[in-house]
C-alpha cells in the first residue's frame, strides 16, 4: 500500500505530491501542466531534496515531474519528466 502526501517544508521548500510505500521509500511529484515549466519544477524537486535530513529519513527513490503532454525522459540532472499518458491503464 501506497501513502500520498502533500510537502511544504519549514524553508518554503514545497512539492505537490510525496508518494511512500510501507517500506518508507518514497518519491517526489511536481505538477506542471505547462511543458515550458520543467526547468522551474526541476530546481524545486532539486532544492527541496537539499533539505532532507537523511538521518531521519531516506532519501528519495525518484524525482519526478508529471506534464500534460510531451515525452517521456529521464534528465542529466536525474529528474524523470513523466507525461499523463504515460500514467493511464
Amino acid at each position: 500500500m501506497s501513502v500520498i502526501y502533500h510537502n511544504r517544508a519549514y524553508q518554503s521548500s514545497e512539492v505537490d505530491a510525496i508518494v511512500q510505500k510501507d517500506d518508507g521509500t518514497w518519491a517526489a511529484f511536481e505538477v506542471k501542466l505547462g511543458f515550458g515549466a520543467i526547468e522551474e519544477a526541476s530546481e524545486t524537486l532539486l532544492d527541496f531534496a537539499k533539505i532532507i535530513d537523511t538521518d531521519k529519513s531516506l532519501a528519495p527513490m525518484s524525482l519526478n515531474i508529471i506534464v500534460g503532454s510531451g515525452f517521456a525522459h529521464h534528465r542529466n540532472d536525474g529528474i524523470n519528466v513523466i507525461p499523463l499518458s504515460c500514467l493511464k491503464n
